[in-house]
């Protein structure tokens, strides 16, 4: 026997449909940027990125690539999309590129990588 799901309501609660929309609508910026973060951040190399970048500043790609077992170019490609999605940005010194979580990005990612760590923290216990 199929198990069917269905909404079934008495009445429409229009004004709180209408409250729904205008707050959405009125958020549809902010809505919009958080979802590229969380778009971007949902990769799990990209999250692991950008929780060691958020831990220790700032990394370079041959940083990442020893911490994260992987190549460069395989860690430079992430980091290309985190900077074009403007989670991170650079700064050049000789010939090493220092890459850090850009200023203002990090509230969102702080709060769950602050999450991540308190439910290690439980596990263990």
């Amino acid at each position: 026997m199929e198990n069917k799901q269905s909404c079934v309501r008495l009445f429409a609660d229009e004004v709180q449909i209408d409250n729904c929309r205008v707050i959405l609508q009125m958020n549809q910026n902010a809505l919009s940027r958080q979802s590229r973060i969380l778009a971007l951040a949902g990769n799990e190399v990209r999250l692991k990125i950008l929780f060691l970048l958020d831990e220790e500043n700032e990394l370079c790609p041959c940083d990442l690539s020893d911490i994260l077992g992987m190549s460069v170019p395989a860690v430079s490609q992430h980091l290309r999309k985190l900077k074009d999605g403007n989670l991170i940005e650079s700064r050049r010194e000789g010939q090493t590129i220092y890459y850090s979580l850009m200023s203002g990005k990090e509230t969102l990612l702080r709060q769950t990588f602050k999450n991540l760590i308190d439910n290690a923290k439980k596990e263990k216990a």
